[in-house]
């Protein structure tokens, strides 16, 4: 554990809590909170791991480590730990006010090689509509994770100022090969074209809470917004698998609406 943070008036002390806080993005988030004022747990997998990142904040405001194994959850059992470190770390703490996990990119990874296999297989089927919405989002998954991972490791050796900017020109890149993609299935079944509509709607949403992201990080109205957006084409995409699997299983096919353009 490090040095405790700085003399705060009892119960008026707001702490963030930044999981993979060790290096990359997670480093430049807890650096970032710390300059707001917050005092800043840093958790990773070890706690050596955090000294560059709170040896880095430290000057600007309280921090601690505390040693969270993310793969085993030693001395971390559904959060205890890491919390009873965390209170003695920081006693005056009102709560804490942020939550920052950077510790994802290989579920999205998973997620990512999941999509891929499926897309696979409903190709095989003959199934190309849902195979190509498969591979879609396989392959932004795995883009998403390439960027998690490459922020939070700096393969991309960019400024902290810089990481607000990328994640911005990810969503934006991603958001124009989304529109066409919409576009493009207009003459398929209906559930496709509004599937892939949803999704632009989601990354719109997304890049205007980065857009108007502010010292307190990005606008939590337009993220929720943006994740009940997700909600709604997730569970469209659900429908869809059931639909290819009845297909494939010798089953008949959901109603999928008729295309918007015909001919």
């Amino acid at each position: 554990m490090s040095d405790g943070p700085q003399e705060a008036p009892a119960g008026t002390q707001r702490v963030a809590v930044v999981t993979g806080g060790a290096r990359g993005i997670g480093a430049r988030t807890a650096q970032r909170l710390a300059s707001d004022g917050l005092a800043v747990a840093v958790l990773d997998l070890k706690e050596g791991d955090c000294g560059a990142t709170v040896d880095a904040i430290t000057a600007a405001a309280g921090c601690c480590d505390v040693e969270f194994d993310l793969a085993s959850g030693v001395r971390a059992r559904r959060g205890a730990g890491a919390l009873d470190a965390l209170a003695r770390a920081v006693p005056d703490a009102e709560a804490v006010a942020v939550v920052n996990n950077n510790a994802a990119a290989l579920v999205l990874a998973a997620t990512a090689l999941g999509l891929i296999l499926a897309s696979i297989w409903c190709a095989a089927l003959g199934q190309s509509a849902v195979a190509a919405v498969f591979g879609i989002f396989g392959t932004f998954w795995l883009s998403y994770a390439v960027l998690v991972l490459g922020l939070d490791h700096n393969w991309f050796a960019i400024t902290a100022i810089a990481v607000l900017a990328t994640v911005k020109l990810f969503l934006v890149s991603w958001l124009v090969i989304i529109v066409m993609l919409t576009l493009a299935t207009l003459r398929l079944p209906l559930a496709f074209s509004v599937l892939f509509a949803l999704v632009a709607l989601a990354l719109l949403m997304l890049l205007l809470a980065f857009a108007e992201a502010s010292a307190a990080g990005p606008s939590t109205g337009l993220l929720k917004t943006g994740g009940y957006v997700v909600l709604v084409f997730a569970a469209l995409g659900v429908y869809l698998f059931f639909s290819a699997s009845s297909v494939g299983t010798g089953g008949k096919a959901f109603p999928l609406g008729a295309p918007v353009l015909h001919g």
